[in-house]
Parts: C-alpha cells; structure tokens; sequence
C-alpha cells in the first residue's frame, strides 16, 4: 500500500492510499479519514459509497462528513467507485465503465477481466483496512449516494451481521427496472434477469431485508427521481414491515449539497447504532 497523503483534519487524520487490487487486476485508490480517538485503539468503521462519475475524493472533499465523524469517534472509508487505468475497459457514456462500476462482478466482454467491485468491497478492500487501521471490525455500518446507495444497500442484505446500521442518500432503488441499471446489468452482467437479483435494493427488501436500522434521504426535486424508483423501495419496506426512516426532503436535488446538509443526521444514525 503507498501513502499518497495525509491530512490533519478535526483532530484526525484524512489520508489517501493506493494499492494493488487483486480483485480489479490495476490499482486502486481510497480516502480513510480516521478519528483522534483511534490513536488510542480500534474505532467503528462507516463505508461511503459514491454515485456515477465519482472517484474516492468527491464525498471526501465535498460532504463535509469528517467533521461529525470526529465528533462520534468514526472512521469513515471512501472507496472508488471501479477500476482505472489505460488497460482497463471504458465507454463514451458517463454511466457505463470507468466511474460506473454499479458495485457488481461483471461476467461480460470486456469488462469481466477489471469489473469486479462486489469482490473488492466485500473482500478485499476489508482485509487490508482490517489489517493496516486502528478499526474496530466487529462494528461496520454503510452509506451511499446514488449508485453508492444502490451499492450500500444491496451489500449491508448481502452479508446479514456484517454491518450494523445502512442509509442512503437518494438510491438507485429498483436497478433492475430502471434505465439506471438495466443499461449496465445488460452490459456487467448479461441479460439473464435472474442474474440481476442479487443487486436490486428492492428485490432484496421483498426477499430477505436488513437485520437492522435503515435510514433513506431522498430530495423532492431531485431530477432523476424518476430513474431512482424509490417508491418501489417504500413499498417493499412497508410490505416487509422493515424497520426504516424514509425522508422525502422538500426543495433537495441530487447534488453534495443535498448529501452535505444531512450528513450530520446519517453520522448521528450509524454512531446510535455502533455504540449501542
């Protein structure tokens, strides 16, 4: 792992690491901010999933959440969001390839060789914060963003135990019946829909849903409301009875600042939850 920097920050430390990704076959590249409090010993570990276009650094910089996190003593990790570099397959379009990589193991040419984000998140990028952090591994919880809350959601009902509180600003809810995430499960994963399951928030809330709290922000005047879906969502956590905050935020978009003004709220859900 190489240290490309690291910051002072409300009493912490924000740092950004490159590494090899066996899981991605190129290097990889993530943001840890790590409170004041894990200089004395292991600290809970929030996840930040970003959306479509992002790299590590558009939540760190941009949703304020260092601070609230050092206030709850609360490491938060900032992964990328797919594979880079001149060997890895890209396309024209801002929501397919690099900077979409949709947090699934694609199968398909020609993206199988790099795509495979669900193998990075769940696996790998674990182990070596695990390893080389002062974090507390038994107590996890996950956030996202748009595509990163579609990723959050689908891997904290994929691994029941693993995390103990998610939330999620503004999800791509139902991928699967949407031209966010039919475009690129097509292209990941195949057109078996069968195959597309295991990576719709909405599906999985039907079948199985989270062993814990859920928390869900969405903006009333978000413009791509229509392709997110989360009334499917609603109506899957009301079906399952899932204990859940659904918050429809009157005059929000689909932008940080929208992520920014209720981070302090999402900080303040996962520290109840991590400290309970």
């Amino acid at each position: 792992m190489k240290t490309i920097s690291e910051s002072r920050a409300f009493g912490g430390v924000q740092g950004v690491y490159s590494h090899a990704s066996d899981a991605c076959g190129c290097d990889m590249t993530f943001g840890l901010f790590v409170p004041e409090t894990g200089q004395d010993g292991p600290v809970p570990l929030l996840w930040f999933l970003s959306g479509l276009t992002c790299t590590h650094e558009n939540a760190m910089l941009k949703s304020g959440a260092q601070s609230w996190a050092a206030k709850q003593g609360v490491a938060v990790v900032f992964p990328d969001t797919s594979p880079r570099g001149p060997g890895v397959a890209d396309d024209p379009a801002y929501d397919l390839g690099q900077g979409a990589g949709f947090y699934v193991n694609a199968t398909e040419t020609p993206w199988a060789p790099h795509f495979r984000m669900w193998d990075y998140l769940a696996e790998e990028l674990p182990r070596l914060l695990f390893n080389a952090f002062p974090l507390e591994e038994e107590l996890q919880a996950i956030s996202g963003h748009s595509m990163g809350g579609h990723g959050a959601l689908t891997l904290a009902m994929a691994f029941p135990g693993r995390f103990r509180s998610v939330s999620a600003f503004a999800p791509i809810a139902h991928p699967s019946a949407s031209e966010w995430g039919r475009k690129q499960f097509t292209a990941y994963l195949g057109p078996d829909e069968a195959k597309w399951a295991a990576h719709d928030a909405t599906l999985l809330m039907r079948r199985r849903g989270f062993d814990g709290p859920l928390l869900i922000d969405q903006g009333a005047s978000d413009p791509y409301v229509d392709l997110l879906m989360p009334e499917a969502l609603i109506e899957a956590i009301a079906k399952r009875r899932q204990p859940a905050s659904f918050r429809l935020q009157k005059g929000y978009d689909h932008s940080y600042f929208f992520v920014s003004t209720f981070m302090e709220d999402h900080l303040d859900f996962h520290a109840e939850a991590l400290f309970a």
